[in-house]
């Protein structure tokens, strides 16, 4: 064999190794629910060694992740300040020049739905995370460099302690995923495992999900549906119709013509009035066929029922199924929803209705909060710009908050 055809084929292995190893690349973050809110974060250690470990709440929506530091005195493990208009810079959302026009600064002018304006210095560090192998946390991974922003304290008050910033994981570069993905050419996509108590996952380009008793060998099913206009900076998919216990609501359907959004931050989902109305009055009268009546409600809830009328199962109260019809492969298919997402204890004896009326003009009219959710897997995949929805980890006796026995 001549030394050229040696060196091509010790190439050739070089890239088919590299490949491999990218294409099963896969990484695991801990999911916390802060119960108080129904909001849910994660800990990044940023700094070589994680010299610093910040709580950041979950984020579809921000663009780039949000750290509180004092924008002019960010902490010594940052590495660099962007320059403005650096390409890294121009990526962002949102970017521009602080007053000098030498740095970098983001600009955003809500927070978490909230009319509060930020502004930070863009920064870069090292970021830890974990390597997986769809289970368990194994070794910790390096990446660098990872681009973010000091908020500074003023603008993520509104924040529930521990937490202290943002973690961006909306569709656009500059987003953490996003960064991580494309910064090693890893297959585009995360998932996420929100818990309705414990410990939940969020996957980056993760391909085996091994929650039990789900392996390789028995995949958690997905619903895949289209991701609507997904760079445009928010997650929508099509919605066809709603359905009770089998029942198509009736309401004009073009009220569903927007889409509906997710959201790691709306603790309920919230409906624009003539849907939620429809989708109450049809729940209550599908509840009362089962022996369950109402009671007076308990703000932020309108329909409340009596909880000793329902029985339990393996997906929590026994109460009538919320499905949404969404676009799959060959027609609609259901999203379905059981009463451990559908209803919520509000007391020992009361259990409301885990729905808010949004009024008639809200700025989206159906947004799917984190308490219907929970429980199942989302996987985004932006390579297809698909999302993957599972139906209930209940309903196999798991919960996003199982992990695998470590030997």
């Amino acid at each position: 064999m001549s030394s050229l055809t040696l060196t091509r084929l010790i190439l050739f292995f070089s890239i088919f190794a590299a490949i491999t190893l990218k294409s099963n690349s896969q990484y695991l973050l801990p999911i916390t629910k802060h119960e108080p809110t129904n909001q849910f974060y994660t800990t990044l250690n940023l700094g070589s060694g994680g010299t610093s470990s910040s709580n950041l709440l979950l984020d579809l929506e921000t663009n780039l992740t949000l750290v509180n530091w004092n924008i002019f005195n960010p902490p010594l493990f940052v590495n660099n300040l962007v320059i403005c208009k650096s390409s890294t810079c121009n990526s962002i959302p949102g970017n521009d020049c602080d007053d000098n026009g030498l740095f970098c600064v983001y600009r955003q002018s809500s927070l978490l739905g909230q009319n509060v304006g930020v502004i930070g210095a863009v920064v870069q560090a090292t970021v830890n995370i974990s390597t997986t192998d769809g289970g368990n946390l194994l070794s910790p991974f390096t990446v660098h460099p990872f681009t973010f922003s000091c908020a500074g304290e003023e603008p993520l008050q509104a924040l529930p302690p521990p937490v202290s910033g943002v973690l961006s994981l909306s569709p656009v570069s500059s987003s953490f995923t996003k960064q991580v993905t494309l910064l090693f050419g890893y297959i585009p996509k995360f998932s996420l495992c929100l818990p309705s108590s414990g410990t939940g996952h969020l996957y980056i380009a993760t391909v085996n999900y091994l929650i039990p008793p789900f392996n390789s060998d028995n995949p958690i099913r997905m619903t895949l549906t289209p991701l609507k206009n997904i760079y445009t900076g928010n997650y929508l998919i099509d919605v066809k119709s709603i359905y009770v216990d089998g029942t198509p609501l009736s309401f004009n359907p073009n009220l569903l013509a927007g889409g509906a959004k997710l959201s790691t931050v709306v603790p309920y989902t919230v409906l624009l009035t003539d849907i939620y109305n429809a989708l109450a009055q049809s729940f209550t009268l599908k509840a009362k066929t089962m022996g369950i009546s109402k009671v007076q409600a308990i703000a932020p809830f309108k329909d409340c029922f009596d909880a000793r009328a329902a029985g339990k199962n393996m997906t929590g109260p026994n109460v009538p199924v919320i499905d949404i019809g969404v676009p799959g492969r060959g027609g609609e298919v259901k999203w379905s929803f059981h009463g451990a997402n559908t209803v919520v204890n509000v007391t020992e004896t009361v259990m409301c209705l885990a729905f808010l009326d949004g009024g008639q003009n809200p700025k989206d009219l159906l947004v799917i909060g984190t308490h219907q959710l929970q429980d199942h897997m989302l996987e985004i995949d932006f390579s297809t710009s698909l999302m993957g929805l599972s139906d209930s980890l209940l309903l196999h006796n798991t919960s996003c908050s199982t992990w695998p026995s470590q030997n």
